[in-house]
Order: C-alpha cells, then structure tokens, then sequence
C-alpha cells in the first residue's frame, strides 16, 4: 500500500530547526512546486505574519488570499500551535477543509459547522464564524487558539451575524490575526483595534491589482436575449444573480426554452449525471436542469446538489447557473460572466439599491485566474425600462403609434429605481467602512456566564470593549440586565446560596456552572464592586441591597427600601 502524499505534512515531518526563516524556507519551497510565483502583495503578507505582526489583507478576488492563510496554517503548525479558519458559510468551510486535508493530511484538520463536526480537537480547525465567536465567548483569552484567519471579513458589518466576526476581536487577546477580504473598506479601525488587543503591529496590505481584469456594461434587451448571446460570444458560464430563492427556481425553468447546449452537450450531461441520486421531491427538476446545462444554486437546496452544481461547473459543462449572491463568497467555481438581474434587494428590513461593498463582490466572481484571461459583468435594466424601449423601437417612425403606446409601470414592491447612472455610480465606488453589529444574545449570556471566573465582569467588559458607541454599550448593558433576569426567571441559570452566605451561580440546562465572588455579586448575579467593598448600597434596576458583615464572615443580601441609593 502507498502513503498518501501530502505536501505541507510532508514538509513537517523530519529532524530541523524550525526557526521561523527554515519554516518559511520551507513553505516557499511548497509554492515553488506547486508552479507558483507569488504576487507582490502575497508576499509582503506572509513576511508580515512571519514576523507575528496581525495582518488585514485587502486585494480582489483571485488575488492568492488563501494561500497566504496556509502560509499561517504551516507557521502555525509548525510551532506546535494552533490555527483556526473562519467563514460564512458552511460550503466554503466544506471546501477549505477538503482542500487543507489535501495539503497536511486529514489527521492535522479539523471542521466544525454545526451540521457535522470532524476531528475538533486538530491543529487546524476549519469552521463557521459562529463556531469560533462561541469558543472565544466561553473561553476568552484561555481558548485554544493562538492564530485567526478570518475569511470573507466584510461579513462583519452585516446586520443578523456580523457580531460573531466582531467577538474573537474582543476576547482572543494572546491570538494573532489575519483578517481577509476583497472589499473592506478603510481598515485604519481594525488596526488600531488589533494592535490595542493583542498588544502586537497590526498591517494592512491593499491592492486594486486584479490578476483577471473585468469588463463591465449595460443591458438594455431582454434577459433571454443578453443571455443567448453570451453564451454564443463564449462567455459562458453565467452566473445570474438573484436576490431570492423563488426567484432563481423560477428563473431556471423558464431558461429550459434558451437554446444553450448542442446535442453532444446534453449527451455529456446526460453522462455526468447518469449515477447521480435525484430522489428528492425536488430532485426531477434539478435533474432537467443540469442535462439542459443549467444550474441552480442557493442555500435552500441539498448539499449534495450544490456540490454537483459546483463539480459540473468545474468541468465546464454548465452554461447558466441560477442563485443567489452567496456565490460571491469565495466557493471554487469557474464563472466568466456575472449577471446581475436587478441592482435592488430586500435588505431585511427594506429595499436599497446595493451598496458598493455588495456589488463589487458579487462581480468580484466573474474571471477566475487559470481558467479565463477576462472577466465580464452585465447588469440587467428594469423589466419595465427594457419592455418600455422594445416597444419605442418596434414602433418607431410612425409618431400616431408612439402616442398610444401604453408604458409598463415599474413594480409597487420590493422595488427601487435604478438606471445607467446607478450602474456607473457602483462601478466606481470604492467599499464603504464596515460597520459593528455588536449585539447580546441569551446565547452570548450564558457563553459568558460559563466561564471559570466571574462570568458577570467578564459580560460587563465584552460590552465595554466592544466597537459601539458610548450610547450603544448603554443600551446593551440594559439588554444583557433584561436578558439575565430572564434566565433567572425561567430557572435556565440559578443563585444557589452558599454556607458562608455568599452565592453562586449555576446553570441548570446542561452547562457547567460559574463562580461569581459572593462578595461582589448582586441577587441578580451581577458582578458590582471589587472584592472586599460592602457598603450597604441599593443597586440595580430591582433595588437589591448588599450589607457586609453577617456571622459567617460572608454577605448578607437584602432588599433596601425603595428609593435608598
């Protein structure tokens, strides 16, 4: 039986000095075989992190991020440390696991998603952002995490999770950190940040160099139209981009009519498919699809059928394939041309046009370094603007017709105007600063209150530090009061008084329990003065008392009467 080969485990292996210039020695000995030269901003970043310097690393897509993320992989390994890979979404943590196993063996990787978790306890662990805000919540700064790579990082502003790319910033300060993306924004924060944390330089390396250069233009015809003469021009395959699940399905069925494919073409497909499960309820419909070089991907489909999609694509057989914008986040799939049906989305609460950050990085995907030499963007006019100009035109030079044209109306929801100008506007702008989404979640709470330690100081210091305004901490400090008195009430935490007189919290659903000092803590079980003050003091939204000095030598709590302070 022959090993397995696995070229970075390979280079581990062995009797050497691992000092930090023979690990990079080694290291760009692995680049070197891999038919690589790496690009000047490759460069300046990983003799930055060898020189344990944080790094915010800020180039385009296709620019070589990840391989700078194994460069700290093998650093770290090579130490005997431990390095953790975060992002979004649970494919591409699929996809960097499967990759990272390829290069140090699948017995130094680990993953971890939620969905599945595989050898955790690894040097290298590969995993959600979700995944390591709740370590870093529950162990602070005794986690077992000595280096953080953050991928896709503009997730940081985003309204539902951007909390989770934030707390490792808060609580990780013995880590080093890189932070990746192609659309940051101005990083002067995170540096200044980063430095205050850990206590180490923090740099950024910026470039707009992009290794595939894009073209971008304007579509005033038809969808079906635009998208039969890419594919006849050889700019397939299409990504269009949809800002719904419903919409991208809808899509996909009406394209079955597009004349995309050749006979050998959907032979091909035929074949690639023959062996392939479509037993779901929706599995008929993703197999037409597929044998008509049509793909359809987005977050509410099967694993399983996404990872075809993906696989078909890298082959090349797809011509179209329909999603949503989580394809603009770094999965591996080969896409010449990105259309974008519409420069409007639902943002959760209501529609806005994109905003830059978003539309660079949905276009970021079109041209991928090795497959094309360019990339091209097309971005869809309205529906009402294109039917509008198709009938100007079908009429034109006979003015009695013109009059009596009915106009289309632009949609009465989910809808705002955007022309040429907006198009033009995006192009060139560059990403807006990230924003915190800091917020305090049950989750949170009891992540915190888990600790070894006084959990309820520790709380009050995550909300401190974090990146929110004097305003903002105030209202999280009542959030987390609130949030508290909840698990109290409901029995998921407990006081539990103690012999001395003192008390300690527990927790009864499962956790372990925390410690709080008995002579600090409040009924309430917030941490209020150092260790050794007792004055008798009425505290708290509750009007809850602490007097020193019972028989046992421990606090007395009591209510004081309402109004004492």
């Amino acid at each position: 039986m022959i090993d397995t080969y696995y070229p970075l485990y390979h280079r581990l292996v062995g009797e050497w000095t691992r000092s930090k210039d023979a690990i990079l020695d080694r290291f760009l000995d692995y680049v070197v075989d891999c038919g690589l030269d790496l690009y000047p901003t490759q460069e300046t970043a990983i003799l930055e992190l060898f020189d344990d310097k944080n790094v915010i690393l800020n180039t385009p897509t296709g620019s070589g991020k990840s391989l700078v993320a194994t460069a700290l992989h093998f650093k770290s390994i090579c130490q005997g440390r431990r390095s953790v890979y975060t992002c979004p979404i649970k494919a591409l943590v699929n996809e960097k696991f499967l990759a990272l196993c390829r290069d140090f063996g699948p017995d130094q990787v680990g993953m971890a998603t939620g969905d599945a978790t595989v050898n955790r306890d690894a040097p290298i662990l590969c995993c959600t952002a979700e995944i390591l805000a709740n370590i870093a919540l529950r162990h602070g700064e005794h986690a077992q995490v000595n280096n953080v790579i953050m991928d896709e990082f503009h997730y940081y502003a985003d309204r539902e999770r951007g909390v989770a790319w934030q707390v490792p910033l808060l609580t990780l300060p013995h880590a080093r950190f890189l932070l990746m993306s192609a659309t940051l924004g101005d990083t002067t924060f995170f540096e200044q940040e980063l430095t205050r944390l850990t206590g180490t330089e923090t740099v950024t390396v910026a470039s707009r160099f992009r290794p595939v250069p894009l073209e971008f233009s304007y579509s005033e015809i038809s969808l079906e139209r635009a998208l039969e003469d890419l594919v006849a021009a050889g700019k397939a395959p299409v990504y269009i981009v949809h800002f719904t699940q419903l919409e991208a399905a809808q899509n996909a069925q009406s394209f079955l009519s597009l004349n995309i494919c050749s006979r050998e073409e959907k032979n091909t497909l035929a074949e690639a498919t023959e062996q392939v499960r479509f037993s779901s309820p929706y599995g008929n419909e993703i197999k037409k699809f597929l044998r008509n070089g049509i793909g359809l991907h987005h977050a509410g489909l099967l694993p399983r059928y996404r990872v075809l999609v993906e696989q078909l694509a890298q082959k090349g057989l797809l011509k179209l394939i329909c999603g949503t914008d989580t394809l603009g986040l770094g999965i591996n799939v080969p896409i010449r041309t990105v259309l974008l049906t519409r420069l409007c989305k639902f943002d959760g609460e209501k529609t806005v046009i994109l905003s830059a950050r978003d539309f660079h990085q949905i276009c970021g995907r079109a041209g991928r370094k090795g497959f094309d030499d360019q990339g091209w963007v097309l971005v869809q006019a309205p529906e009402h603007v294109i039917e509008n100009l198709r009938l100007e035109h079908k009429n034109a030079g006979d003015a009695h017709k013109l009059r009596k044209i009915v106009k289309r109306k632009p949609p009465e929801r989910n809808y705002l105007s955007w022309d040429k100008n907006t198009f033009a506007r995006l192009v060139r702008a560059q990403p807006e600063r990230l924003t915190s989404r800091f917020q305090v979640s049950h989750g949170m709470l009891l992540n915190v209150l888990s600790r070894d330690g006084d959990g309820c100081l520790a709380m009050r210091e995550l909300i401190r530090n974090s990146h929110e305004s004097p305003t903002a901490k105030q209202q999280h400090r009542k959030r987390a009061w609130q949030l508290f008195r909840s698990l109290l009430d409901r029995k998921i935490i407990e006081l539990v008084p103690q012999p001395n007189g003192g008390k300690v919290l527990t927790q009864t659903a499962g956790s372990r329990g925390t410690r709080l000092c008995p002579r600090c803590v409040d009924p309430g079980g917030i941490h209020r003065r150092k260790p050794g003050h007792h004055p008798a003091k009425a505290i708290g939204p509750d009007q809850v008392a602490e007097v020193g000095g019972d028989e046992n030598g421990g606090p007395r709590l009591q209510r004081a009467p309402r109004g004492t302070r």
